[in-house]
C-alpha cells in the first residue's frame, strides 16, 4: 500500500482544512487508517483514526469536536476534515494505514506512511 496525503496550508486560527489521503493497492478497503502529526521538537502524536470498515472512529482529545475523520473506500481515500484550527494544530500531517480492521493510537501499530503534509495555523 502506498500512501499520498495532500491539503495542507496556511490557514488563519479558526479557520479550517480538509487533509487527503489517496491509497493504492486493491486491499485497502480491510485496513484501518489514521492521521498522525508531528510539531518541531516534538514527537509524532495521535490524531484521529478510522476502522476498515469506517464505522469506528477514535480521536484524540485535543482535536475531538473538531476534526473528523472518514473513507470512501471505493475511491481508496481518506480525508481528515479540521475545523476551529488553532495554532498549536501547526504540523507535518501523516496519513496511515495497518493490515488490521482495527485502528490503534501508536505509531508503532501501523505499517504505512504518508509522505506527510505540512499544515500551519497563524494567529
Amino acid at each position: 500500500v502506498q500512501l499520498q496525503a495532500s491539503g495542507g496550508g496556511l490557514v488563519q486560527a479558526g479557520g479550517s482544512l480538509r487533509l487527503s489521503c489517496a491509497a493504492s493497492g486493491r486491499t485497502f478497503s480491510s485496513y484501518a487508517v489514521g492521521w498522525f502529526r508531528q510539531a518541531p521538537g516534538k514527537e509524532r502524536e495521535f490524531v484521529a483514526a478510522l476502522t476498515a470498515s469506517g464505522v469506528n472512529t477514535d480521536y484524540s482529545d485535543s482535536v475531538k469536536g473538531r476534526f473528523t475523520i472518514s473513507r470512501d473506500n471505493a475511491k481508496n481515500t481518506v480525508v481528515l476534515q479540521m475545523s476551529s484550527l488553532k495554532r498549536e494544530d501547526t504540523a507535518i500531517y501523516y496519513c496511515a494505514a495497518r493490515s488490521r480492521p482495527a485502528s490503534s493510537r501508536y505509531p508503532g501499530a501501523y505499517d504505512y506512511w504518508g509522505q506527510g503534509t505540512q499544515v500551519t495555523v497563524s494567529s
